[in-house]
């Protein structure tokens, strides 16, 4: 089950750069339907409660250019419930992270 995760209200700022998504063997993983390399961006996500780093997935055959400290806006952001061999959590996965603009709030 995939649930949209409303972004209104919530600042969303890049703590670790951009990296390769990789499988158990160390290779970069890819999207099952697209085809596309997956990346990972860690941020802190932001709002009038109090803060959560979260690692959100992107696809796209570049790197995504962002860099450490900028604020960005999920686009399609969705969290992915996932248990596995005893293990759960919540995955994060958005279509792009578009940087903001400059003095732009949120």
């Amino acid at each position: 089950m995939k649930l949209n995760i409303d972004t209104t209200g919530k600042t969303f700022t890049v703590t670790k750069g951009v990296e390769e998504k990789k499988d158990q063997n160390d290779r970069q993983k890819f999207d099952r339907i697209t085809k596309e390399p997956l990346w990972t961006v860690q941020v802190m996500a932001l709002d009038e409660t109090g803060g959560e780093m979260i690692n959100v997935t992107l696809a796209g055959n570049a790197m995504p250019k962002i860099n450490v400290g900028q604020i960005v806006v999920p686009v399609e952001l969705e969290a992915m419930p996932w248990a596995t061999n005893g293990r759960n959590g919540v995955a994060f996965r958005a279509k792009s992270l578009n940087v903001q603009a400059a003095g732009k709030a949120a």
